[in-house]
């Protein structure tokens, strides 16, 4: 236990380091990076991405994935839109409406994990193509929009999207983290996701119901979702059908990055918050110094790529560790 924990807190130091590391460069190097404005557009840009990291956290530390993150964040979100404009739902409702349905997609996706066996790749995969239909089929692919600052109904955008040009949902994501960080070390699901993705075969011979704990994580991160769709809608007021691809990228290379284990088992919502400001840092940064978007996902991938590099070099040496004294 003592090396498994002076494990994730290297990680966490590693992804620190890099993230500090990142900072101070583009201040040297990009035009104004180092201001508040800057820091508040970095804040602004990772704060939802921020929610389906945490989100899916859970799911990698169990050993499974989730791709069906962005498409499934702007189905909830242009749903919501749907009954807002076409149906004049109340907008406090449709919010509800649009964490239930996330919530809803997530639980599905655990259930095709589970129950029906599928490899987790296939079945958030295929979830990823349904939800990217539904939510065209649904609106006809007719764009929606949630009420910006200015509107009737203008709480929503100083609600979720900033106040006095604060983005709001920074403090909104730091509460959540604080809650994921909660469930995840000092709960029996913590403790239960860990011991899924350590040795899965284990715990289902102590006598616990794997399939029921990890179709829980699934519904973790849907729930997730749902929350990341309010604050994407706040923020992009228009939602367009058949949009989301690249958006669960982005949020599993901010888990990876964090320190969280594609093999299952090791992870920490630290490690994720730290992997996710990495990720804002470098697109902020990048754009400071007038360099195209390209380049934003050539330098991701490199660092995804050490990222991985790094923790299949860890497992390969508990591994070893393990074989000597076995």
């Amino acid at each position: 236990m003592p090396g498994f924990i002076k494990n994730i807190q290297l990680q966490k130091l590693l992804a620190f380091g890099v993230l500090v590391i990142l900072y101070i460069f583009f201040a040297i190097f990009g035009r104004n990076f180092f201001s508040t404005d800057r820091a508040l557009v970095i804040l602004a840009s990772a704060y939802w991405i921020g929610f389906l990291a945490i989100g899916v956290t859970f799911v990698i530390i169990t050993g499974g994935i989730d791709l069906s993150l962005g498409t499934s964040m702007v189905c909830s979100a242009i749903i919501g839109g749907m009954l807002f404009r076409d149906y004049d739902l109340p907008l406090w409702l449709c919010l509800i409406f649009v964490v239930l349905i996330g919530t809803i997609i997530g639980i599905i996706n655990g259930l095709l994990v589970t129950r029906l066996k599928l490899p987790p790749f296939i079945a958030t995969l295929g979830m990823m193509m349904v939800t990217r239909g539904f939510g065209s089929i649904i609106t006809n692919t007719t764009a929606k929009t949630y009420p910006s600052l200015l509107e009737e109904g203008g709480w929503f955008g100083r609600t979720f999207l900033r106040i006095d040009g604060f983005p709001i949902g920074a403090v909104w994501l730091l509460a959540y983290f604080i809650i994921a960080i909660i469930v995840l070390n000092k709960t029996k699901l913590g403790r239960y996701i860990y011991a899924i993705g350590s040795n899965e075969e284990a715990v289902r011979l102590s006598g616990i119901n794997v399939a029921n704990w990890k179709c829980v994580a699934y519904a973790i991160s849907g729930f997730s979702v749902g929350l990341g769709a309010i604050f994407f809608a706040a923020l992009s007021t228009t939602i367009n059908p058949g949009t989301g691809n690249g958006f669960e990228l982005e949020a599993i290379a901010g888990v990876i990055i964090g320190g969280t284990s594609l093999s299952g088992g090791v992870g920490s919502i630290t490690g994720t918050m730290i992997g996710v400001f990495i990720m804002a840092v470098l697109k902020s940064g990048l754009s400071s110094m007038s360099l195209p978007a390209p380049f934003q996902l050539f330098f991701t991938g490199i660092i995804v790529l050490g990222a991985v590099w790094l923790d299949m070099y860890r497992v390969k040496k508990a591994n070893e560790v393990k074989k000597i004294k076995g």
